[in-house]
C-alpha cells in the first residue's frame, strides 16, 4: 500500500522526466564527444568501453533521482551499495586496472595505431587499442594481445613515435683480417641507394657503424633510418643480402673459424 500511495501522477511524471532526461544526456555526450572519436581510425578503441562507463554513470544518477522522488533513505541504499562495490572491486581488479591503464595509454598518447613499438622482447605494429587490451601485429604476422596493466609495467619504446620513419639497424661478421673501412663503404653505399633507407643530415637521419671485435671476428653493426618501419624485417633481409653479395664480390671474406688442433698426432680437440 506504501508503494501505491507515492504511484501518483505527479511521481510518475517526475519518473519519465528523469528516464528521458538520462536518455538525452546520454545520446549528447555520445553524439558531441564520443561519435567524433569513432570516425578516428587512431581512436576507435575507447569509443565502446567509454560509451558502457558513461551509460553507467548517468543511469546510476537517474536511479538515485528516482530513489528521492519516492522518499527512499538513500543513505543505508549507499551503505549497501558500498559494500557490494567493494566486494565487485576485488573480484574485478585486474579488469579494473586494465581500464585505469587503457585511459592512461590513451590520454598520454604513449603510443598510437599505426606505431611500431618494442615491449619486452616483442617488436610489432599497434593494431587496435582499446581500454583493457593493446593488440600488436608482430614481424611473423602474429596477433598477440597484451592488457594494459602489463603495457604500463614494461618498458615500452616507440620505434616510429607517430611517424612513418623508425631507426634500425643489420649486423654482417667479416674475417678479421679483412679491411673494416673497404666494408663499411660498401655497406653505405648499398645503403644509400636503397629506398627504403633515409639519409638527412638536417634531420640527424645518419648512417652509423659500431664495430666489434674479437681474436677471429669483425662484426659490423650499422644503424640506419628506414621509412617502412612496417616492414622493417623485410628491409633488413633485402638489405643484408646485398651485402653479403657485394662482399662476396669484393673479396671481403666471411669469419673463418681458427683451424682445429684434432688432427692426426694432436694433443687436444680444442679451437685456436
Amino acid at each position: 500500500m506504501a508503494i501505491i500511495e507515492y504511484l501518483t501522477l505527479a511521481n510518475v511524471l517526475k519518473v519519465v522526466i528523469i528516464i528521458a532526461s538520462a536518455y538525452i544526456v546520454q545520446k549528447i555526450i555520445e553524439i558531441g564527444f564520443l561519435k567524433p572519436l569513432r570516425k578516428s581510425k587512431k581512436e576507435r578503441g575507447m569509443t565502446v568501453p567509454l560509451k558502457r562507463i558513461i551509460s553507467i554513470i548517468v543511469y546510476a544518477i537517474a536511479f538515485i533521482a528516482i530513489l528521492l522522488v519516492f522518499d527512499v533513505d538513500i543513505t543505508a541504499a549507499a551503505a549497501g551499495l558500498g559494500i557490494g562495490a567493494i566486494v565487485i572491486g576485488f573480484g574485478l581488479q585486474d579488469i579494473i586496472s586494465n581500464w585505469i591503464s587503457g585511459i592512461i595509454v590513451i590520454t598520454e598518447r604513449i603510443y598510437r595505431i599505426g606505431d611500431v613499438i618494442r615491449v619486452s622482447n616483442i617488436t610489432g605494429i599497434v593494431t587496435d587499442i582499446t581500454l583493457r587490451t593493446t593488440r600488436l601485429k608482430t614481424y611473423d604476422r602474429n596477433e598477440v594481445i597484451i592488457p594494459n596493466s602489463k603495457m604500463i609495467e614494461e618498458k615500452i619504446i616507440n620505434l616510429t613515435s607517430g611517424r612513418n620513419e623508425s631507426i634500425s639497424s643489420v649486423t654482417v661478421s667479416i674475417d678479421y683480417a679483412s679491411n673494416i673501412d673497404k666494408a663499411k663503404k660498401i655497406i653505405e653505399n648499398i645503403l644509400r641507394k636503397d629506398e627504403n633507407v633515409v639519409v638527412d643530415e638536417r634531420r640527424k637521419r645518419e648512417i652509423r657503424f659500431i664495430i666489434r671485435t674479437n681474436e677471429w671476428t669483425t662484426e659490423i653493426e650499422t644503424l640506419f633510418w628506414t621509412n617502412k618501419p612496417k616492414e622493417e624485417e623485410f628491409v633488413k633481409s633485402r638489405i643484408t643480402e646485398a651485402i653479403n653479395k657485394e662482399f662476396k664480390r669484393r673479396k671481403i671474406l666471411p669469419p673463418i673459424r681458427a683451424p682445429m688442433r684434432n688432427l692426426p698426432g694432436s694433443k687436444d680437440n680444442a679451437f685456436l
